[in-house]
């Protein structure tokens, strides 16, 4: 006798593409979940890896509005949609991620029986925290779930402290993976002391903070190189600020890359730098860098804590001064990068995506 798969009907309210590290967690997540059938609720245009990810892929068609005046009209439309697509689909269970946006209070609204299990991504609860509209969606969509799933114990305090503590039984810590098969560690032992070649990663927005990076370059002791990756709306104003900084020649801006191409040239830097002075759920490309054998340095949050342990290296969040004496400390101590290199990778073989969807299957058939 067959077991009959288990169905699951999940999305976020975005274009379907990986353009953030929500984004390609739930890729990786449900393509690497066993004896399961996904639907997925997104936007267009489609990429290729949301038509492989995916048993079925739906775009919403309902005109998306941000918070303000026809928030709440949007929100209703967007329910109506989404109550007859569940329906048809008929699920085993829901997953609602992000606890609190649009597309999971039109789920929590329309599932009937169906069991709901909210995933925090972080953005959400930034989001709850400075806004009572956004705080009175994340406590609709909690009281409807069954579970609620964070990545870290840190993250799933702050939900806690948001929620009352009236659904304490209901949170659940499941850390977050990536596909460790895909990392390439580096080849090429550190040998001796002296400037770095770093890189960072992500949006360039106000909480990643990538300025507190640009900012340490100019005040290090050795002339260390730091390439950042990503888009944002700060962009502008950082290129500007490292000319001033006097720093052109020693920080590289590249604009956003597949995910495959940041992979493919992690193993070509020394260390990776990571910049966070908020809320970070998670940080998968902590993860992603330790996998493929970089040291990093991390701004001291404690979800981040969390995760890295003794693997990396902290600093003050937000204070360039701190990051760049660990910065120097870590050029000149060869040593120390040869460790970290090794702690790194262990540290990474802890979370694993194959681990991620086989917890969060055995909780979705629990409840």
């Amino acid at each position: 006798m067959t077991t009959k798969p288990l169905t699951i009907l999940t999305g976020i309210n975005r274009t379907s593409e990986p353009s953030s590290g929500s984004m390609i967690l739930v890729s990786d997540l449900y393509r690497a979940m066993p004896d399961t059938h996904t639907t997925f609720l997104g936007r267009t245009p489609v990429h290729q890896v949301w038509k492989t990810a995916f048993d079925h892929l739906i775009p919403l068609s309902t005109k998306k509005r941000p918070q303000g005046p026809g928030f709440d009209t949007y929100v209703d439309e967007l329910t109506q949609e989404v109550g007859t697509l569940i329906e048809q689909i008929r699920p085993d269970a829901i997953h609602a991620q992000n606890v609190g946006f649009a597309l999971s209070l039109a789920l929590s609204r329309t599932s009937g029986t169906i069991p709901i299990i909210s995933i925090a991504h972080g953005p959400e609860v930034m989001a709850a925290e400075r806004n009572t509209a956004e705080h009175g969606a994340l406590l609709e969509v909690a009281g409807a779930s069954a579970a609620i799933v964070s990545p870290t114990s840190a993250l799933a305090y702050r939900i806690d402290r948001l929620t009352g503590r009236r659904f304490t039984d209901r949170l659940t810590v499941i850390p977050w993976g990536i596909p460790l098969n895909d990392a390439r560690v580096r080849n090429r032992p550190p040998t001796a002391a002296g400037p770095l070649s770093l890189v960072h990663a992500g949006r360039l927005d106000d909480n990643k903070s990538t300025i507190t990076a640009v900012e340490a370059l100019a005040l290090t002791d050795q002339p260390h190189h730091l390439t950042v990756i990503g888009e944002g709306t700060l962009r502008e104003y950082l290129e500007q600020r490292a000319i001033k900084l006097g720093l052109q020649n020693r920080v590289r801006f590249v604009r956003f890359l597949p995910r495959t191409e940041v992979l493919r040239r992690l193993p070509d830097f020394d260390a990776f730098v990571f910049t966070t002075k908020g809320v970070e759920a998670f940080g998968l490309v902590l993860i992603e860098a330790q996998a493929h054998g970089l040291p990093v340095v991390y701004s001291d949050l404690p979800g981040v804590r969390e995760i890295l342990g003794n693997s990396g290296v902290p600093f003050t969040p937000g204070d360039p001064r701190s990051l760049a004496m660990a910065l120097d400390d870590m050029g000149r101590d060869c040593n120390l990068r040869k460790v970290l290199k090794n702690v790194a990778v262990v540290n990474a073989c802890r979370y694993d995506i194959t681990t991620t969807s086989r917890l969060l299957r055995e909780l979705t058939l629990r409840v």
